[in-house]
């Protein structure tokens, strides 16, 4: 079965880390572009976070530039996305999404043309 499924949410205090996992069964996300979305509530689902698989280029929306960083381990099939320095308004359920389109870069968000695969979520609550 194909399928990517995210694990790691919870609840963080402001300041707090959390590490969110992409964990890809019946394919290899090495083979992807694997991004991070989230979706805020009453919001569009955006764009955050992106690594390619040609040369690991790293993408960040500049919401998150120097907090989250994203990281693949080819040999786990799993992507990963460490938040560090949380926020409220990172409250938001995020998402992981493969892509075997190139993507597209902008300031507050990137994008694929084409998504071959989507995670089923998972919440990230940020409050005191």
């Amino acid at each position: 079965q194909v399928q990517l499924v995210e694990s790691g949410g919870g609840l963080a205090q402001p300041g707090g880390s959390l590490r969110l996992s992409c964990a890809a069964s019946g394919f290899s996300l090495a083979f992807y572009n694997i991004g991070w979305f989230r979706q805020a509530p009453g919001k569009e689902r955006e764009g955050i976070s992106c690594i390619q698989s040609s040369d690991g280029t790293e993408y960040y929306a500049d919401s998150v530039q120097g907090r989250f960083t994203i990281s693949r381990d080819n040999s786990k099939n799993t992507v990963y996305l460490q938040m560090n320095a949380l926020k409220p308004e990172d409250t938001a359920v995020y998402y992981c999404a493969a892509s075997s389109s190139s993507p597209d870069y902008y300031d507050h968000y990137f994008r694929f043309d084409e998504i071959n695969y989507w995670g089923q979520g998972t919440q990230v609550t940020v409050s005191s």
